[in-house]
């Protein structure tokens, strides 16, 4: 090994917590060892225990290594969404130190949602549990991780036995919190040109005014203005009417004045842009559920209240209080629509507390935050939050953690403790992020204990995994040389294993294991993320040749080592072809892997940049590609994700002995799935004499010259528009749904 002439010094003693004697402190001069730090301690004992009440398929694991050289980007967990402070959600993954999110706090016999602050953020691996709902909201969180119920703090999984048993998560506990999250919606055409519509027709006005002056031709003006006082609503709506290409100016509409806040605006008196937007708010004729959100989220916005634990829809025109509700119909949400007050305005208010409230802000994502604020209201336990299942996923997965002000927070709608998968490293006063890459502590007796621990007559020989937390053969293991002795204790013990590893470092070992699968069961797997070198360069660049652990693989399962493959991660359009995926499968299929998995792309922190950069010179026609599928964050969408996993699972193509990993554990969207079956609605009705048509006249003009006639604006034709500017809105086909003849909406 070319560890073999290096020379080690012992730079200094470092006493750590829970080691009785000092550790040894030592780096070595190769170029992975750079600003690394070896802590060499003795170790009392090796063997760590699982919950024994767990039904994981192991009870105890083996770590020689506590942190991890590897640094691997990619992750198998972090899609948690978390209640931020201003009502939207976000992936415990892409949380970052200082956001503001909300948890809890107990005033006298109530406890109720408070914002506080991320104080701390990390991320470790642990053996996984999945804990599912009656309402179907799932959550994915180590053994160790609490959440709040109806009878206090209590942990996923047990410890002990009997009295001795930590208080668990059973069978009809009640979560404390709304349930979980709806997803989002897409920012799309549709959803744009919704919001537009409900903002323009709730708050703004347009219209053409025409002026008689005696002796000379009439006078025309054409105008538009749109005046707020919530600058995120007014960014969202001139952001999106620029999007279809449409100018507005921004202007100061109103000062500020005592406690009245400034009111800024946009507008435009181009006769053409006016047009343009007059097409952009027209009614739909197939209003999609894409535009029902953005129109809800645009009239809410314009029209609507959330005080005194009420969200309503205030507006005088029938034809927008019919549409709002055609869209609450739509997308599922109960509402009730108030009498008509003495000036005719009417209020819809959606019915089903903080449930349906928080739902419809996930849901269609209103952009004036003070209208989202949950400050002061009270938790409450509701039906549907029981424990169904506690589930180990057999494997183990990356997890993450904060630390909040509370000591808590929302986690896809139950309250959590402030622990997911706290590391280790903490308890060894290291920080859990860099610390956890570049603090290495190394148990250099564990094979010694390890072969005590096995001989002792209380040992029952269960089965031992290794590689759940940290890679026992992370290149350093090149040096030290633990896991020989490791193995050959399992071996004279006759004790059942396996391991995890992304190097075939292991293959050193291969007479060991050989030996080990004579006389007991062992397996082993290695994790391949792609066979594209480049790909692999940009996403684990610290980590070995992607086709060096495939020759293992082969290596492993010619000498009789069942062996299994994770191909990670999927990325669209460089290694999601069919055929790509199918050669690696085959590949692995070669290798004689037992076993095969898939994860999707993730792109977090500064290999965002790097992936990127590779991708602008490698594939410059994916950037584009890529930019959208990673809009939102660093994880591609659902379907996205959806779509990677098929391609891996083959749908039942594999041969049966391919045992895949269990369905990527995914929140579902809180909405009613709505039944194929059920007569469609037809579309509200229009303001009289306008059934049928395929606009309404523009609303009046506010404060208009005194005597000024207005009229709509006159229809564009489809050749009129094409001549002037390609195809514009009003020009496009309109979209029917046909049925024996009859042209339908999709409402």
């Amino acid at each position: 090994m070319r560890w073999d002439n290096l020379t080690l010094t012992a730079e200094e003693a470092a006493r750590l917590p829970g080691y009785r004697d000092d550790a040894v402190v030592r780096r070595f001069d190769a170029p992975e060892a750079l600003d690394i730090r070896f802590y060499e301690v003795h170790a009392r004992s090796a063997l760590n225990r699982v919950p024994p009440q767990s039904r994981m398929p192991f009870r105890w694991t083996i770590n020689p290594y506590r942190g991890c050289t590897h640094a691997c980007v990619y992750c198998l967990d972090g899609e948690t969404p978390i209640l931020m402070g201003d009502g939207s959600t976000r992936r415990l993954a892409e949380l970052r130190v200082g956001d503001q999110i909300y948890g809890t706090r107990l005033e006298g016999r109530h406890r109720r949602y408070v914002r506080t602050e991320v104080l701390a953020h990390w991320s470790t691996i642990k053996p996984a549990y999945r804990v599912t709902l009656a309402d179907g909201t799932t959550l994915v969180a180590s053994g160790d991780h609490r959440f709040l119920t109806n009878r206090g703090w209590k942990h996923v999984t047990p410890t002990g036995r009997g009295e001795g048993q930590r208080p668990h998560l059973t069978r009809n506990d009640r979560l404390l919190g709304i349930g979980q999250f709806a997803t989002g919606p897409v920012e799309d055409d549709d959803y744009r040109r919704g919001y537009v519509c409900g903002i323009v027709r709730g708050d703004g006005s347009l219209g053409v005014c025409e002026y008689e002056r005696p002796g000379r031709s009439h006078g025309r003006v054409h105008r538009f203005r749109l005046a707020l006082k919530d600058p995120e609503a007014l960014a969202r709506a001139q952001r999106f009417i620029s999007a279809a290409g449409i100018a507005t100016d921004e202007f100061l509409f109103a000062a500020a004045a005592g406690a009245r806040a400034e009111i800024r605006a946009v507008r435009t008196q181009r006769r053409a842009g006016v047009e343009e937007i007059a097409a952009l708010i027209a009614w739909p004729l197939d209003a999609s559920e894409s535009w029902a959100k953005g129109f809800l989220a645009g009239i809410f916005d314009a029209e609507g209240s959330c005080s005194g634990g009420a969200l309503r829809i205030s507006n005088g025109d029938p034809a927008i209080i019919a549409w709002t509700e055609a869209c609450l119909r739509r997308l599922g949400f109960p509402f009730v629509t108030e009498p008509a007050q003495a000036n005719g305005v009417r209020a819809i208010r959606v019915t089903g507390g903080l449930v349906q409230r928080l739902r419809f802000f996930h849901t269609c994502e209103p952009a004036i935050v003070r209208k989202r604020e949950l400050d002061g209201v009270a938790l409450k336990s509701a039906g549907g939050r029981c424990v169904v299942s506690v589930e180990p996923l057999g494997l183990a997965m990356r997890l993450y953690d904060i630390t909040t002000g509370t000591e808590d927070f929302i986690a896809n709608g139950v309250v959590s403790h402030n622990c997911f998968a706290r590391p280790t490293h903490r308890y060894l006063d290291f920080g859990p992020g860099r610390d956890f890459e570049r603090e290495i502590v190394v148990k250099v007796n564990a094979p010694e204990v390890v072969r005590i621990e096995l001989a002792r007559p209380s040992w029952r020989g269960e089965h031992v995994a290794l590689g759940t937390n940290t890679d026992p053969y992370q290149w350093v293991e090149g040096r030290y040389k633990l896991m020989p002795g490791i193995w050959e204790a399992m071996r004279d013990a006759r004790n059942p294993c396996s391991v995890l590893t992304k190097s075939p470092l292991l293959l050193r070992d291969l007479p060991l294991m050989r030996e080990l699968a004579a006389v007991t069961d062992f397996t082993a797997s290695l994790s391949i993320p792609t066979l594209d070198e480049k790909a692999w360069r940009a996403t684990e660049p610290h980590t070995p040749h992607p086709r060096a652990r495939l020759e293992a693989v082969a290596e492993l399962n010619r000498n009789g080592i069942p062996t299994g493959v994770l191909i990670a991660p999927l990325m669209p359009g460089i290694n999601d072809a069919p055929e790509q995926v199918e050669s690696l499968l085959a590949a692995a299929e070669e290798a004689g892997a037992v076993s095969i998995g898939g994860i999707a792309l993730h792109l977090r922190g500064d290999v965002r940049g790097v992936f990127m950069d590779w991708l602008r010179g490698a594939r410059p026609d994916l950037v584009p590609r890529y930019e959208r599928l990673y809009a939102r964050g660093a994880y591609a969408p659902r379907a996205e994700r959806a779509r990677l996993s098929a391609l891996v699972r083959g749908r039942g193509r594999r041969p049966s002995r391919w045992r895949l990993r269990p369905p990527d554990p995914r929140p579902v969207d809180a909405a009613p799935a709505r039944s194929t079956g059920s007569r469609q609605e037809a579309l509200p009705r229009l303001a009289p004499g306008a059934e049928g048509a395929r606009q309404e006249p523009l609303p009046r003009l506010a404060g208009g010259a005194a005597g000024a006639r207005q009229e709509p604006l006159p229809r564009q034709s489809a050749a009129s528009a094409g001549a002037r500017r390609g195809a514009p809105a009003a020009a496009r086909p309109v979209r029917r749904l046909a049925r024996n003849g009859v042209q339908q909406a999709l409402f």
